[in-house]
């Protein structure tokens, strides 16, 4: 039988399952791997919410079947969310469905609004999902830069100069996974302005909207005047209340393109559980304790992780919002490429990363640290990676040998 799947032939090799299996190769054998790699956060979420979860658990009317586009009242708690962090208005009713993760609502949509031989202009690097769940759809990807510095518009309005098919939708992500970037409203209203004069869709991730320092709070592309009519932002309750494990997020915005995700999603998947759902309510309604809390621990260890690998002789910019470190290849291995590094921090430091090159070739030169273990093992990390680096006799921070 052929086994040559279309779709599977658009798919490469996933490059950060790479190290993913030899991390996984080093625990079976005893090592103590100290894992930055992936984004999955150590906290649990509040107890109100796990014992909100374990009550309408315990109903036997919750374990049937649930809304494919989320029941009414989480609908209603994401609205009331967006009304008192953003001051935006949101009809829960055509402006609201609830996903199983960000993730999921990407591929859905993509699904629902890509024809094949649609033009799709993704960030490079991105996070995987941005690109390929329109490849899977069947459309092809246009790069555009992550930066946004005075390039990123000459680089959209060049794209649309000198792409054919036109492109259709944009995919933006800030703050950005991987590079942690952060953007103020006035660059989302030249997006709005720009995506309306292009009739272009805007699909913005706003996965990390909770996670950031500094007293800079993160914008939402909903906050502009008009971004309704072009415009549809995905949360997610994975990061901000430690329920990354639970697949909880959203998509808000257009009413003709959630109209749209939620008929497909209507034909896959009847909803998450409903308990899960019921919890979700309880996190967005309840008490916010650990949103600040969950803000203060991953800004602590982001100076504390920028300090010690420092002194250890590798210089990474302190990100200013997410859990994630966007880190230059040490000077002196940057020779290396970003996935030999990580292989080789993974053999000889027990520390994993996620080699840069996995979120596009503008990736090339970077690791992704994931601020996930306690301040003491991320000193530790530091530890074994300056070993590793006077191993090699060299000056990490100077580029020396």
């Amino acid at each position: 039988m052929d086994t040559d799947f279309y779709r599977m032939k658009r798919l490469p090799p996933y490059v950060i399952a790479e190290v993913n299996g030899m991390r996984h190769a080093a625990r079976r054998a005893g090592r103590d791997i100290i894992d930055l790699g992936m984004g999955n956060p150590d906290q649990p979420p509040p107890q109100h919410v796990i014992d909100k979860l374990c009550e309408v658990a315990a109903k036997p009317s919750a374990h049937g079947y649930s809304q494919s586009k989320g029941i009414p009242g989480l609908r209603r708690a994401q609205a009331n969310y967006y009304g008192r962090r953003f001051g935006v208005d949101l009809d829960p009713e055509t402006e609201v469905v609830v996903t199983m993760g960000s993730k999921e609502g990407l591929a859905s949509l993509a699904t629902a609004i890509t024809a094949p031989g649609d033009v799709v202009l993704a960030p490079n690097p991105s996070y995987p999902i941005h690109t390929f769940g329109f490849i899977i759809a069947g459309a092809t990807i246009r790069s555009v830069p992550t930066t946004p510095d005075e390039n990123y518009f000459r680089s959209l309005e060049k794209a649309m100069h000198f792409t054919v098919p036109r492109p259709s939708v944009l995919v933006v992500n800030y703050p950005s996974n991987p590079t942690a970037e952060v953007v103020d409203l006035a660059f989302y209203e030249g997006l709005v302005a720009w995506a309306k004069e292009n009739r272009v869709w805007i699909l913005s991730d706003l996965a990390y909207s909770e996670l950031y320092f500094d007293g800079n709070p993160t914008p939402s592309i909903m906050q502009v005047k008009g971004a309704k009519d072009v415009a549809v932002e995905f949360t997610s309750m994975s990061k901000t209340y430690s329920m990354a494990g639970w697949r909880m997020g959203f998509a808000v915005g257009n009413a003709e393109l959630i109209a749209a995700m939620s008929r497909v999603k209507s034909y896959l998947d009847y909803g998450a559980f409903t308990p899960i759902q019921a919890a979700a309510c309880a996190a967005l309604n309840g008490p916010q304790d650990i949103v600040e809390s969950n803000r203060q621990l991953y800004h602590k260890r982001r100076d504390v992780m920028v300090e010690a690998f420092g002194r250890a002789g590798w210089d990474i910019p302190p990100p200013p919002a997410s859990m994630f470190a966007w880190a230059p290849l040490p000077p002196a291995l940057k020779e290396m490429g970003s996935l030999e590094f990580s292989k080789q921090l993974l053999t000889h430091a027990d520390v994993a990363v996620a080699p840069g090159v996995g979120y596009g070739e503008e990736g090339e030169g970077y690791v992704r640290i994931a601020m996930v273990e306690n301040e003491q093992r991320l000193r530790q990390a530091a530890r074994n990676v300056k070993r590793y680096f006077a191993s090699l006799g060299i000056n990490a921070a100077a580029g020396t040998g």
